[in-house]
């Protein structure tokens, strides 16, 4: 746990680790063993106190957390055998999103996730996890593979939204961005996407159209970063608590609003510290959901899908 980056909030509990990673380097003796019960406890019951009230803003803290599990982690510890396909057909090969087909127990599936990077070598290659272009058409080609053969689509998102620099803007990211969404909601397979860490704007909703969509619980889902709404609204980024308050970007907001169908729990102290078990509870929600999926007629399910998201939001008529 030591390696572990600490948030900011999580300081009463970096001070009983640090006495119990003290108290295990001295001789161990029962009543050195009794206390350091004692501390294990107390730091996971603060942990739990902690995590269980969580402002919008700290949620954000969370899902941002460099040693957060990504796309890549999740390729090892989800599926027993993942073989990467790479490029778009036309531009090049974006490594912001990862595809390939892969095995999850008896089910053969295509998976899309986007990627961010740990080392800075890794963040700049994938533009901190924001896509560009070519890899919006690369995911649309893979998911075009796995629907003519009837395979299932696990989508994985995790990006602050795609790439919007200039070269961006001048290959159609917009444009893909919409082609992909459609393309998505006739795909004649099942489709689920889940959020693992951040999404973004149109970059998360590029590859989110599917039958199920769930959320890691300290992840979020949001039309603009809070401090890009900061900045819109008030003219700049201290007002990021706020807005992120507005947003309702949490799990369990968009739960509530029927934007998502599930959250999956996270073990105590977020998902950076147990991917395993994180993984194993992730793996056990798609097995689950394709075991539904797979028994529903694929006409059906495009009906489905599409009045899904059709009762999204609410309006009024005059």
């Amino acid at each position: 746990m030591a390696s572990i980056q600490r948030l900011s909030f999580e300081k009463p509990v970096l001070e009983l680790e640090e006495q119990l990673e003290s108290l295990r380097k001295t001789a161990s003796t029962p009543a050195v063993r009794e206390e350091i019960q004692r501390l294990r406890k107390g730091t996971i019951d603060l942990l739990k106190q902690i995590y269980a009230s969580l402002t919008p803003w700290e949620t954000i803290e969370v899902a941002r957390h460099p040693d957060r599990p990504q796309t890549v982690d999740y390729l090892e510890l989800l599926f027993d055998e993942f073989i990467e396909l790479h490029g778009d057909k036309l531009f090049g090969d974006d490594p912001a999103i990862r595809t390939g087909w892969a095995k999850i127990d008896e089910y053969k599936v295509m998976v899309v996730g986007q990627q961010k990077g740990r080392t800075v070598k890794e963040r700049l290659a994938t533009h901190y996890g924001c896509a560009h272009p070519e890899g919006y058409r690369k995911a649309m080609s893979k998911m075009k593979q796995a629907a003519k053969f009837g395979l299932p689509i696990i989508c994985l998102i995790d990006t602050p939204g795609a790439y919007p620099g200039i070269a961006s803007e001048e290959r159609g990211v917009a444009q893909v961005i919409a082609e992909l969404m459609f393309e998505m909601s006739l795909f004649p397979t099942p489709i689920i996407c889940v959020v693992i860490g951040e999404g973004g704007s149109g970059g998360a909703i590029g590859i989110g159209v599917g039958d199920r969509v769930a959320m890691l619980e300290h992840s979020y889902y949001s039309v603009i970063s809070p401090e890009g709404c900061s900045g819109i609204l008030w003219k700049g980024h201290e007002h990021k608590d706020k807005a992120a308050a507005a947003l309702k970007l949490r799990s369990q907001d968009l739960l509530r609003l029927g934007v998502i169908e599930n959250v999956i729990e996270e073990p105590v102290g977020g998902a950076h510290r147990d991917p395993h078990l994180t993984a194993s509870r992730l793996k056990q929600y798609l097995r689950s959901q394709l075991k539904e999926l797979t028994k529903i007629p694929v006409e059906e399910l495009v009906v489905r899908r599409y009045e899904r998201f059709r009762k999204l939001g609410v309006f009024e008529e005059n």
